[in-house]
């Protein structure tokens, strides 16, 4: 038994203004055949999962190739064009028995709303409809309905942070596996109640969501049904699909016992609808409370600049509050490629002077500081741990730490960095627990690594293109493509 595996993964968010190319999955990474299994093979990642268990059950692996950025504005035509490409020829060439695909579900291009669909349908086309393929999502997938026509089975994350990806991916891999020895295709069915989640409200360890999860593992113990995924969606991107979607994938002569418990999870969810809004902070209240706050280092969650969700990353609002209520003792890490370059070439030690901001006007203009290069790094790390992303190598490119006044710590750095690891800072020889405040952009991922360190955690309801509620932000999110009416965006949608 052959058993092909391949990747393709990114998030994309319609409303930065900026395109993932090339460049990016080359920055995050990109790779072709054997070259990606000791990348992926011990990582905390689906595609680990996929491996672990083709190994486990004795199945031939034929790896075809992996690629990944960091969320960002939508792929490029040509990129995608690429990839879908080399898989087909791959697949074409090695004609496996089965094929485990791992896909976010949140990819977007300019020709394509739901990049994931049509990346299947082109697998699909290249093998025929005898091979079965096994997918698996992020839980921040736009599902479509066509995805469960392509692929016989999807299985998608069921934490947030993201740390059961690994099992994710073993899961799948084992479905598949079963599917071939016993020669019987499952069947997946997708339900799509009219709402969207707020990303502040889709962590999987606090209600509503852990109560419908354990519904979703309730479930699954019903006979013929394989597995329950409730998927959050991803509401910063315009698309047709964007919402929360229940995919339940059962045995294929038991489409009926999928169909209701996908409509009854889903039913569950739109009764909860109302539960799903989760206050944040403003700027200067976040920072007040901040100092004064008895339990430190105090996180101050920058919403509207999640890197995680596609943003920039140099955002500068809460770090020019923190400047003009005079913090003392605070940590910033921003993007800032040109500041680090001045500051490798002035060295260590010496007196530097950046502007740092200013990508995006609604999240704040550049601001000039000055201060002292206190290190400079690769920005190369190693995280052993699960953490959000599943990653085991982390690059942030070339990085300085900049002292300014009043034991205040900038961190900046040449890629783009989700905060999923505390070894971003560690690395650097930081101590971040001894912080008073650390500004974390992100929303939800970060507590996965941060949680062990924190001791206050305050969400702001910063402005920008991954604002904790995209409903009281219009100006921000002008959706023309989504289906409606979509609560809460649409107070009166009916299902």
């Amino acid at each position: 038994m052959r058993v092909a595996v391949a990747g393709c993964l990114h998030e994309s968010n319609t409303f930065v203004g900026s395109w993932t190319d090339r460049r990016c999955f080359v920055e995050g990474y990109l790779g072709w055949g054997e070259a990606l299994i000791p990348v992926w093979g011990p990582a905390h990642h689906e595609v680990g999962g996929f491996l672990a268990a083709l190994a486990q059950e004795g199945v031939d692996t034929i790896p075809i190739g992996m690629a990944w950025a960091t969320p960002g504005g939508p792929v490029t035509d040509a990129f995608f064009d690429e990839v879908c490409d080399r898989f087909c020829t791959e697949l074409r060439r090695c004609r496996p028995d089965g094929i485990l695909l791992a896909l976010h579900g949140a990819m977007v291009t300019p020709r394509f709303h739901s990049a994931d669909t049509e990346l299947l349908s082109r697998v699909r086309s290249a093998v025929g409809d005898d091979i079965p393929v096994a997918v698996t999502l992020d839980f921040h997938a736009n599902v479509t309905a066509e995805m469960a026509d392509l692929a016989d089975i999807i299985v998608a994350y069921q934490t947030y942070p993201h740390v059961d990806q690994w099992q994710c991916g073993y899961k799948a891999a084992q479905l598949l596996i079963s599917a071939l020895r016993q020669k019987r295709r499952p069947v997946t069915v997708v339900a799509k109640p009219p709402l969207f989640i707020p990303i502040l409200a889709q962590e999987t360890q606090q209600p509503p969501m852990s109560e419908l999860l354990e519904q979703a593992r309730q479930l699954e113990q019903r006979p013929g049904v394989l597995a329950v995924s409730l998927v959050a969606g991803f509401p910063y991107a315009d698309v047709p699909a964007m919402g929360a979607s229940v995919v339940v994938v059962a045995q294929g002569d038991q489409r009926p016992a999928a169909a209701e418990a996908a409509e009854e999870l889903a039913a569950s969810l739109w009764s909860r609808r109302h539960q799903l809004q989760v206050p944040a902070y403003t700027i200067p209240e976040a920072v007040q409370r901040g100092c004064t706050a008895p339990s430190t280092p105090v996180l101050l969650i920058d919403l509207g600049d999640n890197i995680g969700g596609g943003t920039a990353g140099d955002g500068t609002r809460l770090l020019e509050e923190l400047l003009r209520q005079k913090v003392q003792g605070f940590l910033a890490v921003l993007w800032a490629p040109e500041a680090v370059a001045m500051a490798r070439q002035r060295g260590v030690g010496a007196s530097l002077t950046v502007t740092v901001g200013g990508t995006d006007p609604r999240q704040g203009s550049p601001l000039t500081l000055h201060g002292i290069v206190r290190a400079l790094h690769d920005g190369r790390w190693i995280e052993p741990d699960p953490r959000h992303g599943g990653r085991r190598f982390h690059d942030q490119g070339p990085t300085a730490v900049l002292e300014l006044d009043d034991d205040n710590l900038l961190v900046l750095n040449s890629l783009r960095t989700p905060p999923f690891s505390l070894g971003q800072l560690t690395s650097l020889g930081l101590e971040p627990a001894r912080r008073r405040m650390i500004i974390v952009k992100a929303a939800i991922a970060y507590k996965a690594a941060y949680t062990s360190i924190a001791g206050t955690i305050l969400p702001v309801d910063t402005p920008g293109p991954t604002a904790a509620q995209p409903h009281l932000w219009p100006e921000h999110f002008p959706y023309a493509r989504i289906s409606r009416p979509l609560f809460p965006l649409d107070a009166e949608a009916l299902w």
